[in-house]
């Protein structure tokens, strides 16, 4: 039985030998199928990372709009910060542009859940498909339903 490899035993590890192995050009002693499984998987979370984003933004879109009475400053933070991180991660990420459309598609199902978890309305309050669009929901001053004094006090 093969002893456990230095990727098996201690990640991070072998990500810097990897990376110095890679800098000192020993192609030879690269882990080559480790390295590429980790490379495209890194891609996959930046998506990942994107959908979440959405969804926790959307659920408290959909919380503010569909609870007006109930919307609190956290809330607010939420909605900004969200916004700024998925800004961030787009800049970082331009390829992940395109997938946004189908991103905001998975990312309202999720929303919605979020939503019906936190707050006191049935899943059938919410309209099947997302009711915003995606430069409202990336909007720093885009907030749904009634207007709200919170809005007005977090620019003084």
């Amino acid at each position: 039985m093969p002893s456990p490899s230095l990727y098996e035993t201690d990640f991070y590890a072998w990500t810097q030998e990897q990376a110095t192995l890679l800098c000192d050009q020993q192609w030879s002693q690269i882990d080559l199928q480790n390295l590429i499984e980790e490379i495209q998987s890194l891609g996959k979370q930046q998506r990942q990372e994107l959908r979440n984003r959405l969804s926790v933004l959307i659920g408290h879109l959909l919380k503010w709009h569909y609870q007006s009475g109930r919307r609190s400053r956290s809330w607010l933070a939420t909605l900004q910060i969200q916004r700024l991180d998925i800004a961030e991660l787009l800049e970082d990420n331009l390829s992940l542009k395109p997938y946004l459309e189908e991103a905001l598609r998975k990312a309202y199902l999720k929303g919605v859940e979020l939503a019906v978890g936190e707050i006191d309305l049935p899943k059938r309050t919410f309209p099947v498909e997302c009711p915003y669009s995606l430069p409202e929901i990336v909007d720093y001053d885009f907030y749904p339903g009634e207007p709200s004094k919170l809005l007005d006090e977090s620019e003084q």
